[in-house]
This record gives C-alpha cells, sequence and structure tokens, in this order.
C-alpha cells in the first residue's frame, strides 16, 4: 500500500470550515489530589504547579520546568504535570522524551479529551501513523460531537497506507459538515491510488451534480480526464463550463492545457496570451502560467519580445505584485539587460525593503558590473536590514578593499567574525583569509600570517588561505617546508589549478629543487586557461636556474609582450640574467 500520499493542508481545512483542534485550546485542569500522598505533600505539589503555570505564562521557562519537575518529584502520576513537561520537551527537541510522558497522562487520565488528543497528534507528526490511527480512533467513538477528528483519523490512515478506511473516514467527516470540494478532491486522489477510476471520478461528478451551475467543477472534471489523456471527455466539460460562464478566466487556461496535449500550438499560445491579459484571472495564476510559457518564448529572438510586452502588459495591471517582477527581473538578467533588470529589483527592495533576493539579485548585478560605490550601498544598507547575514560583511570589505581602504575592510571583517557562529567554520576561516590578504596589502607580514593561521584553524582545508600562505612564505624565503606542505595540500586538493600549480614550483625554485619547479610550472602552463603573463615569466625564471639562459631569455620576452609591465623584468631582458623580485617589507 502506499505510505506517503498527499494529504489535506491546512488551507483545505480552512476551506470546508474546520479549526484544526490544538491541546493549547483545553485549559490544563486542575491537578487531582492522589489518594497516596499526605496533606502536606499535596499543599507542596499545589503550589509548585500553580507557580510553574504562572512562571510559564510569565515566559520564564527554565523556571517553570523546574517547579513541574518539583510537583513530579512530590506525585509521578499527576497526568496535568506530566502534560505540562511533554509541552517542554517537545520544545527541547526530544519528541520521545515528549510522547513518553503524554503516554503516562493518559494513562493515569483515561477520559481527558485534551491529553488524549495531543497523544495522537504527537504520534503522528513522528511518523507513527498506526499508532495515532488507533488512537484517533477510539477519540472519534468517544466524542462523536467532534466530526472534525476523523480528519486526523483519515490523514493518519493515509500516511499508514491504509486508503479504504481513510475514505470512511473522510465519508464520516462529509456526512456530518456537507459536501465540500476539498473533501471530494481527497477522495478523488484515495480513489486513484487505489486505481479505483470509477469511484475516483464519481466523487468529482457528486460535485459537480450538486452545484450545476458552478462551473469551476466542469472545469474541474475535464481537467482530470485531461490527466488521463482522455481529450474527448475534457472537452466535453471545458464546453459546459463555457456555456455556464463564457467569461470563466480558467476555462481560458484549461482550454491553453488541452491544445497543448492535442498538438495545436498556435492555438494554446491564443489560450495563453488571453489569458495573461485577462484582468478577471488573479495575478498568482498568471504568474503561474507564465513562468511555465517563458521558457517556450525564449527560444526565439521573436518570442523573446513577445515575453517581455506580456511583462510590461502584467505590470501595467498590477503595478505592485512584486513576483511579477522579480520574474521580469530575472528574465531580463538572462536577456543580458542588466540596467533594466536593476531596475526591477530595485523598485521592489523601496516596495518591500526586506525582500533579501532583490537585495541579493542587486548586489550580483552590482558585483558584475564592478560598481564598487554601488556595492558599498547595497552592503551598508543591507547590514540594517539583515543585521545577522554576514555575507554583506563580506562583500563591503571586499569593496573596500578595491577602493584602498584598508583599515574600512579590516573594522568590516573584524565586524562580521562577530555574528558569524562558531559553528559556521568554513565562513570564519574564509574571513581570516580576507584578513590576511589586507595586512599583506599594507605590508604587515606577522599580523597577516597570524590572519592565516587563524583562518586554517577553522579550516585546515581553506585551499585559497593555503596557497595564499605558502606563496608569500615562498617569496620571503620564510618557513619553506611548512610552505610546502600547505602548497601540496592545495594542489592535492585542486590538482589542475594552474595558481597552485605555479606557487609549488615556485616553492622548489626558491629551495633550489630546479628539477621539481620545472614539473609543476610546465603543468601549470598546460592548465592555465588564462595566458596569465606571471606564470611565462616565473617560468623563464626557472629555465635559467636550471641552464636553459636562451629559453629562459624567450621566455621572459613573451610574459613582456604579453604584457606584463615589470621594472625586474625589463632588467632580466636587458642584462639577460634571473634579477630577484624584492621581498615586501613591513
Amino acid at each position: 500500500m502506499l505510505r506517503r500520499l498527499i494529504t489535506i493542508s491546512l488551507f483545505i481545512l480552512l476551506a470546508v470550515g474546520i479549526r484544526p483542534l490544538m491541546a493549547q485550546d483545553s485549559v490544563t485542569e486542575a491537578p487531582q489530589k492522589a489518594a497516596r500522598i499526605s496533606a502536606a505533600d499535596q499543599r507542596k505539589f499545589d503550589y509548585f504547579f500553580y507557580e510553574g503555570l504562572n512562571l510559564k505564562t510569565a515566559g520564564k521557562f527554565d523556571a517553570a520546568y523546574d517547579a513541574f519537575n518539583h510537583c513530579l518529584a512530590i506525585d509521578s502520576t499527576a497526568s496535568a504535570v506530566l502534560y505540562e513537561l511533554s509541552s517542554f520537551y517537545a520544545q527541547l527537541n526530544r519528541p520521545e522524551k515528549s510522547l513518553d510522558m503524554l503516554r503516562k497522562a493518559v494513562a493515569y487520565s483515561s477520559d481527558n479529551f485534551t491529553y488524549r488528543l495531543a497523544l495522537a497528534t504527537m504520534s503522528r507528526n513522528l511518523g507513527m501513523f498506526g499508532e495515532a490511527a488507533e488512537e484517533y480512533k477510539k477519540l472519534v467513538k468517544d466524542y462523536p460531537g467532534k466530526p472534525e477528528l476523523n480528519y486526523y483519523l483519515a490523514d493518519a490512515l493515509t500516511q499508514e497506507g491504509e486508503l479504504g478506511e481513510a475514505i470512511e473516514a473522510y465519508d464520516a467527516l462529509e456526512s456530518s459538515i456537507g459536501m465540500s470540494e476539498a473533501l471530494s478532491m481527497q477522495k478523488y486522489k484515495l480513489y486513484n491510488a487505489l486505481e479505483q477510476t470509477g469511484n475516483a471520478f464519481k466523487e468529482v461528478e457528486k460535485l459537480a451534480a450538486k452545484f450545476p451551475m458552478e462551473s469551476r467543477y466542469q472545469i474541474i472534471l475535464g481537467d482530470l480526464h485531461l490527466e488521463k489523456n482522455d481529450t474527448i471527455k475534457a472537452l466535453e466539460y471545458y464546453k459546459k463550463a463555457h456555456a455556464i460562464d463564457p467569461e470563466s478566466p480558467y476555462y481560458i487556461v484549461s482550454m491553453a492545457n488541452y491544445y497543448e496535449v492535442v498538438g495545436d500550438k498556435d492555438a494554446a499560445e491564443t489560450q495563453i496570451r488571453n489569458a495573461l491579459v485577462n484582468d478577471k484571472l488573479d495575478v498568482e495564476t498568471k504568474v503561474g502560467i507564465l513562468s511555465r510559457y517563458i521558457l517556450k518564448l525564449q527560444q526565439t529572438k521573436k518570442g523573446t519580445e513577445s515575453a517581455n510586452a506580456l511583462f510590461q502588459t502584467l505590470l501595467e495591471q498590477h503595478p505592485e505584485d512584486i513576483d511579477l517582477k522579480q520574474m521580469y527581473g530575472s528574465l531580463l538578467i538572462a536577456q543580458g539587460k542588466n540596467d533594466e533588470a536593476r531596475f526591477q529589483f530595485q523598485l521592489i527592495t523601496e516596495m518591500e525593503p526586506s525582500d533579501a533576493t532583490a537585495w541579493q539579485q542587486l548586489l550580483n548585478l552590482a558585483l558584475k558590473s564592478e560598481d564598487i560605490p554601488e556595492v558599498i550601498r547595497i552592503c551598508t544598507r543591507c547590514q540594517e536590514l539583515f543585521p545577522d547575514a554576514p555575507e554583506y560583511y563580506f562583500y563591503l570589505g571586499i569593496a573596500y578593499f578595491q577602493q584602498e581602504k584598508y583599515q574600512d575592510a579590516l573594522d568590516t571583517y573584524r565586524a562580521g567574525l562577530d555574528i558569524i557562529p562558531e559553528t559556521n567554520v568554513g565562513l570564519k576561516s574564509d574571513f581570516y583569509g580576507q584578513i590576511g590578504d589586507i595586512y599583506y596589502q599594507i605590508k604587515n607580514m606577522p599580523e597577516a600570517y597570524k590572519a592565516y593561521d587563524d583562518a586554517l584553524k577553522y579550516n585546515d582545508k581553506n585551499v585559497v588561505v593555503l596557497n595564499n600562505y605558502a606563496y608569500f612564505l615562498s617569496l620571503e624565503k620564510k618557513d619553506l617546508k611548512k610552505a610546502e606542505r600547505m602548497s601540496a595540500l592545495a594542489v592535492k586538493l585542486e590538482p589542475n589549478n594552474s595558481t597552485y600549480l605555479d606557487t609549488y614550483a615556485w616553492i622548489f625554485f626558491v629551495q633550489g629543487n630546479y628539477t621539481l619547479a620545472k614539473i609543476y610550472i610546465e603543468n601549470a602552463l598546460a592548465n592555465d586557461t588564462t595566458k596569465s603573463t606571471e606564470l611565462i615569466d616565473h617560468y623563464g625564471d626557472i629555465l635559467f636556474m636550471s641552464g636553459d639562459k636562451e629559453k629562459a631569455l624567450e621566455q621572459w620576452k613573451k610574459a613582456k609582450e604579453m604584457g606584463k609591465v615589470s621594472d625586474v623584468l625589463d632588467r632580466k631582458i636587458a642584462e639577460e640574467t634571473y634579477i630577484e623580485e624584492e621581498v615586501p617589507n613591513e
């Protein structure tokens, strides 16, 4: 049997006029006096119990928890205390303990509706659908005046795979509250799962018969037949719907689907366009249609123009709809129309400042266009709107770095570190890596190395930090074995990264191992897709020290021709000898 069918949502409950029962709807009963405790203990028990309730109401949950546990120590059979403690264990994410407390509460007060309902609900939430169903069956039997219990029973039975019994529970609910679209559609799904197609359609047909002037049910029947690829029956019901309500916007949508199934693409497109410009159709439905339709339109230049025109028409009809603007902005980005896309996302942030997606799109566009002042504006504003979002500190630090405002960048990263949870070790490592790069830029090598060490404490496989740290040590000819180990790990993590291979080669070069240096620099050049002049220059240095001075000069000249500007390179070419680069001073 199927164990994971779609169940009725809270929305469906509301649609059929049922308010879900909650255990909190019933006031916790006063504790019953236990025969085996003394009057003095009862007074203590009562004091702690009511004090616990007061503390819970005041939001002092730790103290309330302690008070209820005092009660339990006095009388371990007090159902009211067991029930209260079960809610605490649920909040502490200890569902098994919570369930155990509820079972005991029900065992000691088997006639308490609130405890029994809570036990059934907890069992259902934990996926114990068989146990939940048994509890709901007892509740349905004991409380016939609460027909809504049949919904919970039907849901548990559906999840357990007892679909026939679930239908019976829905029937009982329907006999109490009357026929509704939500219940009929749910039974339709269950009958289909049982491969009882005839009964499935009868459910919806009964609904359509009860409301003969409601075109929507004729459309639903048509849609259901279309799902079964019965296009003839589907069209019959669509025609009935059109006769009842010629202006129904949902008829247009269904007919578009019908034409797609029968292969009449032109007719389908006409129906879709009619739906999108129909002012009686709600914007959510239009957005859904357009999201499905947009890929087809994007296949041709004419289609792209048509898509943009449709969006503009819809935006005129629904100027306040944020989802529509989001979709249009994303489409414009895909078309490369970044300025127009930016306008849409800017409108969203003005209409709904808390829309994080729109801000992220604006930030991406600003980063892509290297608009540093705009990056700073966006990140600064987002720090106010989303104070716990470290990404805005990260990109703000990069923007300040680009402007050579190094102290501002350092302050930004330090502030960002304060809001990153200790558990997010990867991000903390990245922030320390950025701090290290800034200190290197201002030639404060001790602080740079300290930051890199901190970065590797959080993530010893931070490949960017491993590479940079190793390279800077090699330039200073310092801790070369440590540099070699870090560089080797970086290459192991990304064996085809030309930059990391270059660093590894350079460390061997500094150590005088020109044979390995030559192997790895040539490997780096083989993997280089950026036409790096730095690699070419390094190759020349390694060739020179390997004894191949003629080829070294060729590589130096090649680096210069490719655009590298360096006084040291010019001297190497002029003097035809290797000249060492100056190391940054602290």
